[in-house]
């Protein structure tokens, strides 16, 4: 038995910097092309400075700052709806979204009160079956003591003021997903999961009795730098219209160069090494 309609509120951020503007036509056109806009929740496009224009999303700004800072702001200040789905730019869907999936689990997750909902399938995460399932997908639940990255900035869908309470001033992504981690194994909440997003063609971790169809995104993004995953966008975007057949262009290269999305060489060697230097530094 399906649970009732949901009576909470959820929305679709997608969270960006603005050294990576670059990256958001591609991610507009894939997100386009992919997700069913039926789907009952508000569409966020979160710059630091810049304005932005993806179609079906209102542009936010949460000024410049630490990544953990800015994403506090814009849940705190802006964003308002009571859940969240976390996208970031270099996530490119190449699979269709299903409108139904999308409704059953609000539905589900508005009924159960679960605080998150990991959207995609790793092998770091050990699950139990919940009984729930979501058009064919087993809804599963993290054993916290086995599993890894249970802070992650993988699709995911997140009670709002559960992620704000997960973010301490002054974090990095990177500092956010190892200490944020080891809090949250610490608190031990109720943590879920499905098998919905294939990232980067990641299989399945659960058993799902009848699943109706995955969506799947790669990310394009590594070390500032375009990964070979976008090759087969631009292979897309080649058969596009003119926008998207320049941008293609653009895209191979900066693949084939090895430009960094703003544009610039990639850093030598000896520039890398003093770079990594500091960031240990930082490292607590």
């Amino acid at each position: 038995m399906m649970p009732a309609a949901p009576t909470a509120t959820f929305a679709l951020l997608v969270h960006t910097c603005d050294r990576y503007q670059f990256l958001y036509p591609g991610f507009g056109y894939t997100f386009n092309r992919y997700w069913d806009f039926s789907i009952p929740c508000r569409y966020y496009f979160a710059t630091e400075t810049l304005d932005a224009e993806v179609p079906g999303f209102t542009t936010i700004k949460s000024g410049p700052g630490e990544w953990a800072d800015r994403l506090a702001y814009l849940l705190r200040e802006v964003i308002k709806e009571d859940y969240v789905i976390y996208f970031q730019e270099d996530m490119w869907l190449n699979r269709p979204v299903s409108g139904d999936f999308f409704r059953q689990l609000f539905a589900l997750v508005a009924q159960q009160q679960w605080p998150q909902v990991k959207l995609t399938s790793t092998s770091v995460y050990v699950t139990q079956p919940t009984g729930y399932e979501v058009e064919g997908f087993a809804a599963a639940k993290l054993e916290n003591a086995r599993s890894g990255y249970l802070m992650s900035h993988q699709v995911t869908l997140w009670k709002r003021e559960f992620l704000l309470a997960q973010l301490h001033k002054g974090e990095h992504p990177w500092r956010n997903e190892r200490k944020g981690t080891r809090r949250l194994r610490k608190l031990n909440p109720a943590i879920y999961q499905v098998d919905y997003f294939a990232e980067n063609g990641h299989p399945p971790i659960n058993a799902n009795p009848n699943p109706a169809g995955r969506s799947e995104y790669q990310t394009v993004s590594m070390n500032s730098m375009l990964s070979p995953n976008v090759q087969l966008y631009i292979e897309l975007f080649s058969q596009g219209d003119a926008g998207q057949q320049d941008y293609a262009k653009q895209l191979q290269q900066h693949l084939d160069e090895q430009l960094t999305h703003d544009g610039l060489a990639k850093p030598r060697k000896e520039d890398l090494f003093k770079r990594l230097k500091m960031w240990w530094r930082k490292i607590d």
